[in-house]
């Protein structure tokens, strides 16, 4: 088929790659614009899509909108058999859902109608679910409301926001191509209409811990925040990134420390951060932290 590709993050990399793989045309790779970043921020940075598309020799256009009669002829123009999107991160006009024969195909990082939005993969580990997935979606003018084709799931467990990324750009790569072969297998089929659920983008005030809430809570915080943008807590007016932490049995004012291996009281038992990192240096193990940087136990965090 021929296809205009349209991602952004790590996340769209494998599904381009994938329909690279499978002999697809990839006319024309669609990305945000670069971004500041670099050393210091003084360099624009290309995204992880430009960069891959641009490593396969697929020319690649970053407008900063697509609502513009100019840019929706340019991507009619192309005539492409369907654009595949992955976090591509701009709003699809009518005109350019409409411009290729088999419309606009969606990698969305949930089980839909559940988590609906910008960032599903955090909001299902904070909301404790079980299981989440993958799924191919006609997209149409709602948000994430389209019909799904094909999807995929995968048990939570442990797993943070940077591994699921992983799993789930994988299966939903595999899902597209599947679905590109033989698009009339996997019919467009509606959403449920119960379970609708809503990923709002993530806000830093998010990240900080509040050490009311139980420590279940704040373990899926770590991971849903892991590798980034960070859960944190603040000693001595300097930020300490927690990486990784385990729940324990204790009980205490919330925000407490515990002892001497940095247990902290809870709304509802006990966290313990086990890999952490200080503002402006190295991942560390939270003991090492403990020998340069005591918080003793009694502490209020």
């Amino acid at each position: 088929m021929r296809i205009i590709f349209m991602g952004t993050p790590g996340f769209a990399v494998p599904v381009l790659e994938a329909l690279a793989r499978a002999g697809h045309e990839i006319v024309a790779s669609y990305s945000q614009p670069p971004r500041p970043g670099g050393r210091r921020g003084r360099q624009l940075v290309a995204s992880p899509v430009q960069q891959a598309a641009e490593a396969l020799g697929i020319p690649v256009l970053t407008p900063v909108s697509l609502r513009s009669s100019e840019e929706q002829e340019r991507f009619a123009a192309f005539g492409a058999d369907v654009a595949v999107v992955a976090a591509y991160g701009l709003i699809l006009p009518p005109p350019i859902l409409a411009a290729p024969h088999l419309g606009c195909l969606n990698v969305h990082g949930s089980l839909l109608p559940r988590w609906r939005g910008a960032a599903p993969i955090q909001r299902a580990i904070l909301a404790g679910d079980a299981v989440t997935g993958v799924g191919i979606m006609q997209m149409e003018a709602g948000l994430d409301t389209g019909p799904v084709r094909l999807e995929g799931s995968t048990p939570i467990g442990n797993k943070t926001t940077g591994e699921l990324i992983e799993e789930l750009a994988a299966m939903g790569a595999e899902l597209m191509v599947r679905v590109l072969a033989d698009p009339e297998r996997y019919p467009p089929r509606p959403q449920p209409v119960e379970g609708v659920t809503y990923a709002s983008k993530i806000d830093k005030a998010e990240t900080r811990f509040d050490f009311t809430r139980s420590a279940v809570e704040l373990e899926r915080q770590v991971r849903a925040f892991h590798p980034a943008p960070g859960a944190w807590l603040e000693y001595q007016g300097e930020r300490i990134k927690v990486l990784s932490a385990e729940v324990e049995d204790g009980a205490g004012p919330a925000g407490e420390v515990l002892d001497d291996r940095l247990a902290i009281a809870c709304g509802d038992g006990a966290i313990r951060p086990v890999t952490v990192q200080r503002a402006g240096r190295g991942v560390s193990s939270a003991e090492d932290l403990l020998r340069g940087f005591p918080i003793p136990a009694g502490t209020r965090l």
